[in-house]
């Protein structure tokens, strides 16, 4: 009876072995976590430098008024004023600003200190050393610098035909009346406009349909005549 004893307890044990067994069995081992995946920083992404361009630029023009010629009609000045900005505008992106006030040089050297970034375009009419009338006008540009006031150019532009050197091409003839000579104010101011432009690298071919046509000088001087 007591082997039967002990043969029932160690089959009791055994069973109790296998089935602690087949349960650990089932039981899942779970992974171990896996490493955080870094998120990738973006680069920085550098700032374009800034250039200067075109429409940057800008131009002031001005006129003496009150010079030795102080006779001379305003309408005189306002034709070269009009005439050298409208070259301007339509040979460049660069803006425009006309000043139909007394501009004296001095004012104008302290104006393009005071200025960031437009030209000061200083115009002045004046009569040719040979001159015998108001046909011989002679139209002096400077531009002077923003902040420095430096010259960038200067030049003469005559209303007597546009010069190549010493020699006089396309002259205008005999002496006009008031109208007529303003529209060669006019082109005049037109010529100082191109040179400027030039001066400073910006000239580009302006339309045809910008430029003032000769005919109408013809037809004015004609009406102004009789």
């Amino acid at each position: 009876m007591k082997y039967q004893r002990c043969a029932t307890v160690l089959l009791l044990a055994f069973c109790a072995v296998i089935a602690v067994q087949a349960q650990s069995g089932r039981r899942q081992v779970k992974p171990p976590p896996s490493a955080p995946v870094p998120t990738p920083t973006p680069e920085a992404t550098p700032e374009p430098k800034k250039q200067t361009k075109e429409s940057d630029l800008a131009f002031s023009v001005g006129a003496d008024r009150n010079t030795t010629y102080g006779q001379l009609p305003f309408s005189y000045y306002d034709a070269v004023v009009q005439g050298c900005a409208s070259r301007l505008r339509a040979g460049s992106s660069a803006s425009v600003d006309v000043s139909d006030r007394d501009l004296s040089r001095g004012e104008a050297i302290k104006k393009a200190k005071a200025e960031t970034k437009a030209y000061t375009v200083w115009l002045n009419l004046t009569l040719d050393s040979m001159a015998r009338s108001y046909d011989d006008l002679v139209l002096e540009y400077t531009v002077y610098a923003p902040q420095t006031a430096k010259t960038v150019t200067s030049g003469r532009a005559y209303l007597r035909g546009r010069r190549a050197g010493p020699i006089v091409v396309d002259p205008t003839g005999r002496g006009s009346g008031g109208l007529y000579r303003e529209e060669l104010l006019k082109r005049t101011g037109e010529e100082a406009g191109d040179r400027i432009l030039k001066a400073l690298h910006l000239d580009v071919q302006v339309p045809s349909q910008l430029i003032t046509p000769r005919k109408s000088f013809q037809s004015r001087r004609d009406t102004s005549d009789r």
